[in-house]
């Protein structure tokens, strides 16, 4: 799917704004000596929203089914440029559970600033900071929305997997069943769902990480994503942009090699809704597929046969980027004039970044924005898109069982399922 996504992102860099963050949160008590995690929610205009939101965060449990301790989790709302009571709903709801650390703010962000990304970089820059005052580089900053319903484990769930190494959890994020049966927008939303799961799983084929292995899914969003304060500092802060600015901090990990993990056990659910608060977001999404529906036309995707070159030779590129750094010695030419024609980039400057790149991440990075002109070409249906993706897993399913029968995946793709999060508003 094509999404408005920028090339290039960048931080804010006014010397004003940690003044002005810092008065922000000045009424603020410390954190709990305990404290883990930090969720985040930035809030415009969602009072109706957030009572089921704050339930769903109030009755957190841990693995083994029982309460998860309060001293481990704080959650921070900021309610910037609202028109309505989302503060006074806040602290309403926080009166009543006063166990739990919950604390909001308000602003009004001048017009050039209020947007998602700052609100978020606003609220993930105080988390940050008190987390580091307690659970230092491995505190928890968690970020979700106000129209979303996090599961009963969704923290414990996220822990487990930052105790197996990740830097980085993004969740899987499921809408709830607002669809009215036979909706087209449904329908267009359910194949382009099935596509990606099934785009993870080829991906987990031919091109396998170690720290987000199969089942795993397609999800990086700040409805559920989560990463340490390490992993945080490391990359500068969440990237200042109008929209997107989730998509811009998982570009930002990828760049630092660090571990993401698409964890199929944090999940959440969120509301459908046609209009939402962001310029490019799941509402803006929904929108753009009724339009092609009206137009009786689908969307277009890559082609899985482009997918299964670029993951080829990722792993390629990889694997040489690796021997350069282990070894030192010059690339090897051929397979470098190899490598810069699949993907569609000048050799000569191929081999320059191979040798300058600090990074795979960002030698990555730097394949991508120079082949950005050629992905058109690869553009196909969805439909046939998803044919062609089955039976590409299918056969490299077979071939990996053939090779290696103790690595069968036993796995199919998960059914995509459209149901709310069970959550009681107290």
């Amino acid at each position: 799917m094509n999404h408005a996504t920028p090339v290039r992102f960048y931080t804010n860099s006014d010397p004003a704004a940690p003044v002005a963050a810092t008065r922000l949160w000045q009424h603020l008590p410390p954190p709990a000596p305990g404290l883990k995690i930090s969720v985040i929610i930035p809030a415009k205009d969602e009072a109706a929203q957030l009572p089921a939101t704050l339930a769903a965060l109030a009755v957190q449990l841990d693995l083994q089914g029982q309460p998860l301790s309060y001293g481990k989790y704080e959650v921070l709302v900021l309610a910037n440029n609202c028109h309505d009571q989302t503060a006074a709903t806040v602290r309403s709801f926080a009166s009543r559970h006063p166990g739990m650390a919950l604390y909001v703010a308000e602003t009004t962000l001048p017009p050039a600033e209020a947007h998602v990304g700052k609100a978020r970089r606003l609220l993930m820059d105080e988390a940050c900071r008190r987390l580091e005052l307690t659970a230092g580089p491995a505190g928890i900053i968690a970020s979700t929305d106000a129209d979303t319903r996090v599961a009963a484990t969704w923290l414990a769930a996220m822990l487990a997997e930052f105790e197996a190494g990740a830097d980085a959890v993004g969740g899987r994020i499921l809408p709830e069943a607002t669809f009215s049966p036979g909706c087209t927008v449904r329908r267009t939303h359910l194949h382009d769902t099935l596509y990606r799961l099934l785009r993870a799983r080829l991906e987990a084929l031919l091109d396998p990480e170690p720290a987000d292995p199969w089942p795993r899914h397609h999800q990086h969003f700040g409805a559920s994503l989560a990463l340490t304060v390490a992993a945080y500092r490391q990359v500068g802060g969440l990237p200042v942009v109008p929209f997107l600015e989730d998509e811009a901090l998982y570009q930002a990990l990828r760049r630092h090699d660090l571990q993401l993990r698409h964890s199929p056990q944090v999940r959440v659910s969120t509301s459908a809704r046609y209009e939402g608060r962001v310029a490019v977001g799941l509402s803006w999404q929904l929108r753009e597929w009724a339009s092609l529906a009206q137009q009786q036309r689908e969307p277009l995707v890559e082609s899985g046969a482009g997918l299964v070159v670029e993951w080829k030779t990722r792993q390629q590129l990889r694997h040489l980027w690796s021997q350069l750094q282990d070894s030192g010695r010059q690339q090897r030419l051929p397979l470098c004039l190899q490598l810069a024609a699949a993907l569609s980039v000048p050799a000569p400057a191929l081999s320059r970044q191979l040798a300058a790149a600090a990074s795979f991440g960002a030698l990555w990075e730097w394949v991508q924005q120079h082949r950005a002109r050629w992905r058109r070409q690869r553009l196909v249906p969805l439909p046939k898109a998803i044919a062609e993706l089955r039976h590409l897993v299918s056969r490299h399913e077979t071939s990996l069982t053939a090779r290696q029968p103790s690595l069968a995946s036993g796995q199919q793709i998960e059914p995509v399922l459209f149901g709310p999060v069970a959550v009681q508003v107290l």
